[in-house]
């Protein structure tokens, strides 16, 4: 039943959230990607504070879960420095242009792709321990994780766009990337459970991963915006990103 869910969770989280970025990217006013934005951080913030680090803290010392919350920040700094992790929201990236210019800069199509590729299946490995952990934590974490991909998603297909994939080429290549997600979970579910103690330092990634995207990659982004309908906007947008995890949250646990 677990692998089930993490199975159902991993494919139709990955589907769904190129489904929708496509449908952002080609239908909707780029100027509504930001506010997106906004309640993906609020997601990705209630998500690892009200859930998953909880759980890693029942699982683990405190000392321990926080020890590898930290070092998880630590590691993703790197990894995105050396251009392997979350290579889609830079300072000039699509997702938080307010005015949705595309800027290819030099990246290429392949490179989007190789890295999105490893980001979804890295997701799927994180699904898979916040599923073997609980499926109400499950559940939490692939939502959490749908929130914030899907504006990533936005600003990898228009950087394919702008490189000179067609639109039909574009959505196939992107849906073929997000079946790593499923990958990940499978060999997570198996590989989770061969490895004791696992899972507690998994979740602390999990949040990690969570803080360190909404905190250093999405909410920088929305400072360029320093109107104040745009900064209330911004506001209420996060809150109601906090808000659906917690109501979430409860309806699971019911």
């Amino acid at each position: 039943m677990t692998l089930a869910w993490i199975v159902a969770a991993s494919l139709v989280g990955g589907l769904l959230s190129v489904g929708l970025a496509a449908a952002f990217a080609l239908t909707v006013r780029a100027t509504w990607v930001p506010m997106l934005v906004s309640y993906a951080i609020g997601a990705l913030l209630g998500a690892a504070f009200l859930e998953v680090i909880p759980h890693a803290f029942e699982r683990a010392s405190a000392h321990t879960a926080a020890l590898t919350i930290l070092a998880g920040i630590f590691v993703f700094f790197i990894l995105e420095k050396l251009v392997l992790w979350r290579h889609c929201h830079a300072e000039d990236c699509e997702a938080h242009d307010q005015h949705g210019h595309a800027h290819d800069q030099g990246r290429s199509g392949t490179l989007i792709l190789v890295g999105d590729t490893v980001h979804n299946f890295i997701d799927g490995v994180l699904i898979a321990a916040a599923f073997l952990e609980s499926t109400q934590l499950g559940v939490i974490t692939a939502i959490a994780i749908v929130a914030h991909e899907i504006p990533q998603e936005v600003g990898d297909f228009l950087i394919l766009l702008h490189s000179g994939y067609s639109k039909a080429r574009a959505l196939t290549l992107n849906l073929l990337s997000s079946l790593a997600s499923l990958v990940g979970g499978v060999i997570g579910y198996f590989a989770l459970q061969a490895i004791d103690g696992a899972v507690p330092i998994l979740l602390g990634i999990v949040a990690a991963s969570m803080i360190y995207v909404a905190v250093a990659d999405l909410i920088p982004g929305l400072h360029k915006r320093t109107e104040l309908h745009a900064t209330l906007s911004q506001t209420v947008l996060i809150a109601m990103g906090v808000g659906s995890i917690a109501l979430a949250r409860f309806v699971i646990g019911q």
